[in-house]
């Protein structure tokens, strides 16, 4: 068991939750809501510059191989930082460690809109990603540190609003400033809500010593091949279906050194005396069971927002802005329902909250399993709103669920490995999604052009007509326009072919958050724990 300090620096004696739900300050309030509006902001930073990448990469001479680096420096940086964050907030108190990564946040921020070239971005995006990682996990602890159990969920639910959220409203907010403003605004538009952010913990968050002889103590070994292991991983994950995989040494190379250090860390999280992160709360049946679903969440949380995209500009050519209108049903009514839930479980079971949620959520994906080349904006509006509504349910229940009966010095821990999680799932649901898309796509290609012979009436009959179509429109040479006939044929296949790719894909989503629902079967009534959680 973990005999890290407990992380007390969130709050005085007087604020420490008990047992029994009392009136909460409105000063805790102010820090609560504070510290959920930096989580917002640094997750809505993955999804805002995804969605105007193209544009980034043009403006700072990058290639489209090497722009990658542009999200997957935020990211790595962001998933190491996460698990780091319960220990630095001890050394440095939390008001001191979260004020300093917040304004740090901001003025990052500014500097990615003023970089020059690719190497600048990549550095100042991978600074950035360790502030705004540092934003995560602070929020959740605080939540579960400052809020007596009655009030958690209130908490959860704000809490839920960065999680899912965020995401999903990410390319529409970035679509829009980017056709409208320019891509520098996806970083602008930090400032304005950061400096709120910024003034409300200033305000509400209480001084407390610096304790910098914890550094002497501090689990060194563990942050190193922490810090390797999930940096090497999550370049894998990013990297990997780009590079053919284990087809590339890189790749291979990275894959022995993740494995190596990660395995080193779990063996050392496990025999030291202060471990960096206390790896046996996962032995706990809540927090292993919802640690399981929130990683599948993950998966299907980010692979959806990375697919969709993909799809509405490579199958139907939508722009950034357009592309945002669509995923805005993803989002906006959460915005409506995620208010509800600490009134919804009040009332009824978490656990049957969250099993609706992800049920939910995979049948949205189902619905999409049957898509053609006409399946746009309106066909997705529907399955884009049960998804939302489904969203909405998991989260903040699924958290409160997972952590319930948690111990003040054992928060942090719960914080780092709950949030990592999801990031996690994350990465490695959008490396999946992209190499079943490539695999999926030749696979049905295939088996498409075995229809396409040119010995098939059918088949003649349109070339025939694509032959035409190009002689009447000005191609004089007949061979030229039979030619291009062909590759029309050819590009028309390997359309129907991405658009049968994209519905396995959703398939696959589907499958997850179903895994994910038989997860949450196993998740005891929070009542039935005995204050330790130990089952």
């Amino acid at each position: 068991m973990s005999t890290l300090q407990p992380a007390l620096n969130v709050a005085s004696a007087a604020t420490i939750p008990t047992p029994a739900a009392r009136a909460v300050l409105a000063k805790t309030w102010i820090a609560v809501i504070g510290a959920t509006l930096g989580a917002f902001m640094a997750v809505l930073n993955i999804q805002i510059v995804n969605a105007s990448l193209a544009d980034i990469q043009g403006a700072i001479g990058a290639g489209i191989d090497d722009g990658g680096w542009i999200s997957t420096s935020y990211l790595i940086a962001e998933i190491v930082v996460i698990p780091l964050s319960g220990w630095l907030a001890q050394v440095f108190s939390i008001r001191i460690y979260l004020l300093t990564n917040a304004i740090l946040f901001l003025a990052l921020s500014a500097a990615c809109a003023l970089a020059q070239d690719l190497s600048q971005m990549i550095v100042l995006r991978a600074i950035q990603g360790f502030t705004g990682g540092v934003l995560i996990p602070m929020a959740f602890t605080l939540i579960i540190m400052l809020l007596p159990r009655g009030k958690q969920p209130v908490g959860l639910a704000l809490f839920a609003l960065s999680a899912t959220f965020a995401p999903a409203i990410g390319p529409t907010i970035g679509g829009y400033l980017t056709e409208n403003f320019g891509w520098q605004y996806i970083f602008y538009v930090n400032l304005v809500p950061g400096a709120i952010m910024v003034g409300m913990l200033w305000y509400a968050l209480e001084a407390k010593p610096m304790k910098l002889s914890l550094l002497r103590e501090g689990d060194w070994a563990g942050i190193i091949t922490m810090a390797i292991g999930l940096s090497a991983l999550q370049t894998v994950l990013e990297e990997g279906n780009k590079d053919d995989w284990f087809g590339s040494p890189f790749i291979v190379k990275l894959s022995i050194i993740a494995a190596v250090a990660l395995t080193a860390f779990l063996i050392i999280e496990l025999t030291v005396k202060k471990p960096l992160l206390n790896l046996r709360l996962l032995v706990r049946r809540n927090f292993g069971f919802g640690m399981l679903a929130n990683f599948l969440l993950g998966i299907a949380l980010y692979g959806s927002v990375f697919i969709l995209p993909q799809y509405l500009s490579r199958i139907q050519g939508y722009n950034a802005e357009q592309i945002g209108m669509v995923l805005a049903w993803t989002g906006l009514p959460q915005l409506v329902l995620i208010p509800l839930v600490p009134r919804l479980m009040q009332r009824f079971d978490a656990r049957i909250i969250i099993g609706i949620g992800f049920a939910l959520f995979a049948a949205s994906n189902f619905m999409n399993i049957y898509m053609s080349n006409d399946y746009a904006a309106d066909q997705l509006l529907w399955p884009n709103v049960v998804r939302a509504v489904g969203q909405a349910l998991v989260m903040a229940p699924l958290s409160a669920v997972a952590t319930a009966g948690m111990e003040a010095e054992n928060a942090g821990s719960a914080s780092g490995l709950f949030n990592m999680m999801r990031n996690l799932g994350g990465a490695v649901g959008i490396a999946l999604l992209q190499t079943v898309l490539t695999k999926r796509e030749q696979y049905h290609s295939n088996v498409l052009m075995q229809s396409v012979s040119v010995f098939g009436q059918a088949t003649r009959t349109r070339l025939e007509q694509l032959t035409q179509y190009f002689i009447n429109h000005g191609v004089l040479d007949h061979a030229d326009a039979a030619h291009r006939a062909y590759v029309a044929v050819g590009r028309i296949v390997q359309k129907q072919a991405y658009v049968l790719a994209f519905s396995d894909t959703f398939y696959l989503l589907g499958m997850a958050l179903i895994v994910a629902l038989l997860a949450v079967l196993f998740l005891k009534k929070p009542g039935q724990t005995s204050a330790g959680g130990a089952h």
